[in-house]
Order: C-alpha cells, then structure tokens, then sequence
C-alpha cells in the first residue's frame, strides 16, 4: 500500500466530509477512497471514522491520526521542496581555466561578482596559456583566445580581445610627437614573444594597423622582447619605448595618465574569444548559471547553433586553439 497516497486520501475524506467528494478531489472513485480508508485502519489496527447510514465521523484516534497525517504531509512537502532547490541551485567547485593576462584582469573580476551572489559555489581557477584539456583534467570552462579547432565541445563568443598602442609620458617627452604609424619605425619598440606556432608571430618583428585606406605595416625597431605581458606593462611604465598591450591591461594606466594611448586613428588587430564547455553539461545548475553570468558580462555575439554557440571547440576534447600569447 502506499501509506501516503492512503493519508492524502484519509485527510481529504475528512475535510471533503464524504468518500465521493474526496474522490473527486483526489481523482480516484468512492471505492477506491473507501478501500484505502479501510487499509489504513487495518494497518493501524483500530478504527480511524464512525460510519453511521447518513453521516461519518472521527474516532478519538482518528482526530489524533488526523493531526499527524497533517504534520507528516506538511514535511513530506517542505523536503520535496528542498531537494528541488538542492537540484536547481548553484553549488560545489567550478573548474575554470582561462589565458593569464585575460583570466586576472577580466574572468576574475566577474569570478568574484558570480561568487558573491552564489555562496554554495566554490572556484578552482587554472591560468596558463596551455590547451588544457577539459575531460581529463576536469574542467568545466576553458576560456581561451583565436578561434577554437572543431571538437565535440561547444563555444561561445565573448567580446574581442582589444590590443592598446601607448607608451609614457616620460618617453613621448623625449620623442617626435607620433602621428602616422610610419613614424614607429624610428621609435624603441617593445615586443611579446609570441611562439611561432602563433598566429600573431609576426608582433614580434612588426605592427600592423587597419585605417581607411587598407593595412598598414610598420617593421619594429625592437628594444625589448618580453614573455610576460605584466613585464612588458612595466618597461612601458618606466619609459623604455612604445608596447602594444591588452587594452584591460592597461586600462586603469590609461585613466590615470601615468600612459597615453597612441594613434587613435588607427585600428590594431583583435583575436576573438572563446567560452567552452561541453554540452551535456550545460544542464547542471552551476554550469548553467555560470556561463549565462559570463555571457552577461563579457559575452559579445553567439555562433553557430546549440546553446546560443557552435559545435566548435579546442583540441580533440581538450582545450581551444590558437592565439597563445600576450594574453
């Protein structure tokens, strides 16, 4: 028997005040209602109602039961509830990982926002330039930079990344003022060692610049080449010459003067980025919830199809693919 079909059943004789109405409430026939009244009190072994030709009453441990019936249904409901929550709440470890430069300046920041409106949720956050690759490292995000090689996992796009051409104050005080690119190529240049495998290896010898009458491409006088976009961020602050940096990078140096953007005329090459995750995922709750927050935040444009992204991802199951770098 099923003890809590039979009290929803019990409950509603009493308060329909017969077995028909509290058929009809209940869904099932009189018969029906009797039946489960009636295995009640055999399971229970005393009486529950007093049945008279015109009209039924409680017993004595029938108003007792009644009560009970009443607490253990109100529960029965309140835990159902619960593990509904339990179910569409956000909550465990996030695995996310992203490029260096990107992940500090713009993922952590909304990591810290995402956290503080979901307390159940912790964060695992891995920066490297690395495909690292989502299944056998168990991650549930990669955020990585360049468009993803085709894989089973899917991708979102967030908003391009943006590179700055500036330099000091202190540098351009001792310089020609700069204003055609042409010009770069008597100024001190600051590199990024790009890899070769990278599709911006070429930012390590020369800029290039899209302006209204076509591309423009300057070959470096290089002072500096440097690994480490945080390093090169520095040589700039110290005067050492003219970097082209990520704009979230020196965004704050920007506003405060302390360096000057240059050429404003003049449009830098931007890489696309991309969230991925897979897709039988997307369901779990903190997933769900955590992508839906980046995609709010730092989210540009959809691709493709699926969850408002394409079927593209990194290498094989891993990661995404190029643009590694002065991330």
């Amino acid at each position: 028997m099923n003890v809590f079909q039979a009290m929803t059943t019990f409950m509603a004789v009493v308060e329909t005040g017969s077995m028909t109405a509290a058929g009809e409430r209940c869904g099932i026939s009189p018969t029906m209602v009797g039946n489960y009244v009636r295995l009640l009190e055999e399971r229970l072994g005393t009486s529950l109602l007093r049945r008279t030709t015109r009209r039924q009453s409680l017993t004595a441990f029938g108003a007792v039961y009644f009560e009970k019936c009443q607490s253990i249904l109100k529960l029965l409901d309140e835990t159902e509830h619960l593990a509904q929550a339990a179910q569409t709440l956000p909550s465990g470890t996030l695995r996310v990982t992203a490029p260096v430069t990107y992940g500090t300046q713009s993922v952590t920041p909304c990591l810290a926002r995402y956290l503080a409106e979901n307390p159940s949720v912790d964060v695992d956050l891995v920066l490297t330039e690395r495909s690292v690759d989502l299944t056998h490292e168990k991650f549930d995000i990669a955020i990585r930079l360049g468009v993803p090689e085709p894989s089973s996992l899917m991708c979102r796009r967030l908003t391009d990344y943006r590179m700055t051409l500036c330099a000091s104050p202190e540098y351009l005080d001792r310089r020609e003022e700069l204003l055609v690119p042409q010009q770069l190529a008597t100024h001190d240049a600051l590199a990024f060692a790009y890899t070769s495998s990278s599709p911006w290896h070429w930012a390590r010898h020369e800029w290039h610049f899209e302006s209204p009458k076509g591309r423009v491409t300057v070959e470096m006088r290089r002072r500096g080449l440097f690994n480490s976009t945080q390093a090169m961020r520095r040589a700039a602050l110290g005067g050492l010459g003219i970097a082209m940096l990520p704009t979230d990078l020196v965004q704050d140096d920007l506003k405060a003067g302390t360096l000057q953007a240059l050429l404003p005329d003049y449009t830098l090459p931007s890489r696309p980025i991309y969230l991925l995750y897979h897709k039988e995922r997307y369901s779990a709750p903190t997933l769900h919830s955590f992508i839906r927050f980046i995609m709010r935040n730092l989210g540009d444009r959809p691709t493709g199809s699926g969850h408002g992204g394409s079927g593209q991802g990194g290498a094989g199951a891993g990661g995404a693919g190029a643009g590694a770098g002065a991330s």
